[in-house]
């Protein structure tokens, strides 16, 4: 097939959720299938970081995204219907050049990751498969319900509406509309009655595939994430404020690694004597897999709703084992006391972290069974063959019309 696939970033350094997806996946299909990718570029990337994708990729269309609050993204937002989230990515020559390549390229669908890329696409009638790695309206409403600052939240509330309704839009649109998790899918479903969803579940980070399969017990608890994201440093936070003391007091001898890339000053705040902030490159693939190793637990307060946590499989495929809320645990199936420890306050998630670290037969119990669940779900190769059977489906049914 000549797939034309639409994401908000480019695919390469796989250094959050969406990137490890996106790389992942055209690394297999491009085996079998030739890809145009068309992505939005960050000040940071490089034009090795491009190259790299160029191997995968029949064609690579480069589009600049620029930093997100300027004062023309925040304009055309206030005079726009669509939300701050889809204007940030605005570019004036976009439709066009997209037109082009779709009336030259006889592709046989388009692949979009995302609603907040929908609205570039110029009219076509090219099948299309409409990923959501997340439910965005969630997200940010749980923004806006933690925002302090009151001034603020009736215009972030416009601005959660516009997503709301443009995400159901293009859900409707699309030809396949498919999640990550069964969660999600189904609260999809709940909020567009009749609405399909197809789930093609989110894998564990290449890095981690091969990776020996032993336990390190220790006691340095792991935070890892991408700052960018509001639930990482929401969870850092709560982390390194709420549960780690709480932890402290249960195993005095206990250390925080707080690790990941794009820091904000806010997360280098925390730093202390047994706090360690751990700041990676984007493109520090073994930096990531290293923390994993040295670390002896993950413990993710996660209270941002959405999509399938990679940083939890990743700790899972290390034999790390997880102590998380419910919603952190959401999307693998994990059972609490099993492949999981589930806490939902922080004085519960440190309660089950002192419990796990006292005790070696459940530390072992809990990194074993994970390990189990990972392989038996979550490798790339089932689920890129999960999301060619979407294609074929509706490729064949526009042949039929």
């Amino acid at each position: 097939m000549k797939i034309l696939m639409l994401t908000p970033y480019l695919p390469y350094p796989p250094s959050d959720g969406g990137q490890v997806r996106s790389y992942a996946l055209i690394k297999r299909l491009s085996k079998k299938h030739d890809i145009t990718l068309v992505c939005f570029t960050r000040e940071h990337n490089t034009g090795d970081q491009v190259s790299h994708m160029q191997q995968f990729c029949r064609k690579v269309l480069i589009f600049q995204r620029g930093k997100a609050w300027t004062i023309p993204n925040i304009l055309r937002t206030g005079f726009s219907p669509y939300p701050f989230l889809v204007m940030i990515y605005f570019t004036p020559d976009i439709k066009s050049r997209l037109e082009q390549e779709i009336v030259s390229g006889n592709y046989d669908l388009i692949h979009a990751e995302t609603f907040y890329v929908m609205p570039y696409l110029p009219i076509h009638d090219l099948p299309t498969v409409l990923v959501e790695q997340t439910i965005m309206s969630r997200v940010f409403n749980h923004y806006v319900e933690t925002e302090k600052r009151w001034y603020y939240k009736p215009l972030l509330l416009i601005d959660v509406a516009k997503i709301r309704y443009w995400e159901k839009h293009f859900w409707k649109k699309a030809d396949k509309l498919v999640a990550v998790s069964i969660e999600d899918a189904r609260i999809m479903e709940k909020m567009v009655p009749k609405l399909k969803v197809e789930v093609v579940p989110n894998g564990v980070g290449e890095d981690f595939e091969n990776i020996l399969p032993r336990t390190h017990y220790n006691k340095t608890i792991l935070y890892m994430g991408n700052y960018k994201w509001m639930q990482n440093w929401e969870a850092a936070h709560i982390l390194a404020t709420r549960v780690f003391p709480l932890i402290k007091k249960r195993i005095p001898d206990a250390k925080l690694a707080i690790t990941g890339q794009f820091m904000t000053d806010q997360v280098r705040a925390l730093r202390s004597p047994d706090i360690d902030i751990v700041e990676l490159k984007d493109y520090d693939r073994k930096g990531v897999v290293d923390a994993y190793k040295k670390a002896g637990l993950l413990v993710a307060p996660i209270y941002g709703p959405g999509g399938t946590r990679l940083k939890i499989l990743a700790a899972m495929a290390s034999m790390v084992p997880v102590v998380t809320t419910p919603l952190g645990a959401e999307g693998y199936g994990a059972k609490d006391g099993e492949s999981i420890l589930i806490g939902s306050t922080p004085q519960e998630m440190a309660d089950k972290a002192a419990v796990i670290l006292k005790n070696r037969n459940l530390y072992e119990k809990i990194a074993r069974s994970a390990k189990k669940l990972v392989e038996s779900g979550f490798t790339w190769g089932p689920i890129t063959a999960s999301l060619e059977a979407v294609y074929r489906e509706i490729t064949h049914a526009k042949k039929r019309l």
